[in-house]
């Protein structure tokens, strides 16, 4: 079974939203969520779930799905329920008073981000529960590897 597609699909939707935000900068950043606050005091998802990200997520995984067998609407639809996860993440880990980005909360971070999608493409790719967990497992190291690697890296370009 091809295991290896789903988690670079994952990977792309994670990653756009970051990489457009690097090459944007503010440009089109507007939240998602409006700076609404909640009576908790906290804001709904945060400033850092913008609109951009989301369109920035749907159109790569769109236009990089079919690179491996999947349709433009399927690679769309990979996006928007990575991205449906990612914002259940954001709400809960504001309802917990965490800051938007701060520190990762390894599975909170990962897993809805990651079974969202996942659940969609199961029965088109007659993915198994073991293999989906097994995907989950290598899409949270993959992440938290990458969010090392780049944090240290930042740290050194603007330490000198």
């Amino acid at each position: 079974m091809d295991l290896l597609s789903p988690l670079l699909l994952l990977m792309v939707a994670n990653g756009a939203p970051v990489v457009t935000a690097l090459l944007l900068k503010n440009r089109f950043n507007q939240p998602l969520d409006g700076n609404l606050h909640l009576p908790d005091g906290y804001p709904l998802f945060g400033a850092s779930k913008t609109i951009r990200g989301i369109v920035a997520a749907l159109l790569a995984t769109a236009f990089i799905a079919p690179l491996f067998n999947f349709s433009f609407i399927t690679g769309a639809l990979v996006g928007f329920w990575a991205m449906v996860g990612d914002l259940l993440s954001s709400f809960i880990k504001r309802r917990l008073g965490r800051q938007p980005s701060s520190a990762h909360m390894p599975g909170l971070d990962h897993i809805p981000e990651a079974l969202l999608p996942l659940c969609f493409l199961r029965s088109q790719m007659l993915l198994s529960w073991p293999e989906v967990a097994l995907i989950i497992l290598a899409f949270t190291l993959l992440d938290l590897f990458l969010w090392f690697l780049l944090n240290r890296l930042y740290s050194l370009f603007h330490s000198r």
